[in-house]
């Protein structure tokens, strides 16, 4: 018997309603309400670039717009509220969720020294008993004040020093954990010092880690394959989600549905039971400007897949290569990602400065949607701190057919 169909309409509003996208941004941006945003979406990825605004403000200002960064910095680093490691990349974490990751540190115990040995061809590990000792006696550091003697001519941004190696596997494995952050650079202490003793003392078994990991990643993303499930916080492996996804399509926890991709190809999917029933949520008109890290984005082949949306950064694409730009922002209205826009704050200036305009194809930029595009960047200003916007001549482009940045 073929399974339920979600049309695609309903399944675009409701994995955008999952990721907090489909109502405007409104409500307090700081506290217990900014810890429940975070708890919605999982986790929230941080990345370093600056353009405009870091990926992770950009994230969460994107559902929030009274949100400001230093309501993220309290949390991490007065509250306790998050706590900061590693999902599929660097990522702000409820704290809540942290005796879970007993397992990540244990499988990268194992998993990460001989890969770091090839990667950064020094003894990292013969550091571990001075790093730890001098963090024991005179309290948090950064990698920076371990530096001394040890720095290379560098050849990249992953060019780490051996004591810098060896604070990023202390953390890694559970060792270490973030303090804050200063400017961008991780502060490091003992974890005794950082995590509540309850959550660092429970353990929870595999089969309980799996299981939370497995419904805590299909709930917030409301339909997924095993695959993407052992995706989401990368805390368990594809074997055990695919596990998982058997033992509870065996007891009726879950159910297969399939999922209208755009084109009209149907996609086998694993959902809570019902959930093809559900009225697709309504959404708002808003033009929002997106990271393009966003949780909504971060699985791009599941982007194009739901909303015909092709996106890949072109950060690492050298300049005369690039089709779009160094880092251009999706745009989200209603439940369409109508275009990517190419802007960065200059802020000596007090400008922001837009570049180009994309629109996808078929989607025409009117008056009226212009005019919810300029509040919007209106609004981004205001966040970024900038007094005034600038627009390049001819900013906006016609469409790329096959678009990819």
């Amino acid at each position: 018997m073929s399974p339920p169909v979600l049309s695609n309409t309903a399944a675009r509003r409701l994995f955008l309603a999952r990721h907090g996208l489909t109502s405007a941004p409104g409500g307090p941006g700081k506290g217990a309400a900014l810890t429940q945003v975070i708890d919605d979406l999982g986790f929230v990825q941080v990345d370093s670039v600056n353009t405009l605004a870091r990926a992770h403000d950009l994230i969460l200002w994107s559902r929030r717009q009274s949100y400001r960064p230093p309501a993220l910095e309290r949390l991490l680093a007065n509250d306790r509220a998050v706590f900061e490691h590693w999902t599929h990349d660097a990522a702000v974490i409820p704290i809540a969720c942290y005796p879970h990751w007993h397992h990540r540190f244990a499988r990268d115990l194992t998993r990460l020294a001989p890969k770091w040995q090839a990667w950064h061809q020094h003894s990292f590990e013969d550091r571990f008993d001075t790093v730890l000792a001098r963090i024991a006696q005179h309290g948090e550091v950064t990698s920076a004040d371990l530096a001394t003697g040890e720095v290379r001519g560098s050849t990249g941004w992953w060019d780490w020093h051996p004591s810098k190696t060896a604070l990023e596997f202390l953390w890694r494995t559970g060792q270490l954990a973030v303090v804050r952050r200063d400017g961008f650079r991780k502060v490091y202490d003992l974890t005794e010092r950082v995590i509540p003793a309850a959550l660092r003392d429970r353990r929870p078994d595999t089969v309980e880690t799996v299981n939370w990991a497995a419904r805590a990643a299909l709930d917030r993303l409301g339909f997924a394959t095993s695959g993407e499930i052992a995706a989401f916080f990368k805390l368990i492996t594809p074997e055990e989600a695919k596990d998982w996804c058997a033992a509870a399509l065996a007891s009726g926890e879950i159910t297969e549905i399939a999922v209208e991709c755009t084109g009209g190809a149907l996609r086998r999917v694993y959902a809570r039971p019902g959930l093809e029933e559900a009225a697709a949520p309504p959404v708002s008109d808003r033009v929002r400007v997106l990271s393009p890290f966003d949780p909504a984005l971060r699985d791009r082949a599941r982007a194009e897949r739901l909303f015909g949306f092709h996106y890949r950064i072109e950060i690492f694409v050298p300049a005369p290569q690039r089709r779009f730009g160094y880092y251009v922002f999706p745009l989200l209205e209603g439940d369409r990602l109508i275009g990517r826009i190419d802007m960065k704050a200059e802020r000596d200036a007090g400008v922001l400065a837009v570049r180009a305009l994309w629109p996808e194809v078929s989607v025409p930029f009117g008056k009226g949607r212009l005019a919810r595009l300029m509040a919007e960047l209106e609004r981004v200003a205001v966040f970024a701190g900038l007094e005034r916007i600038a627009f390049a001549p001819d900013w906006v482009r016609a469409p790329m057919v096959g678009a990819g940045g």
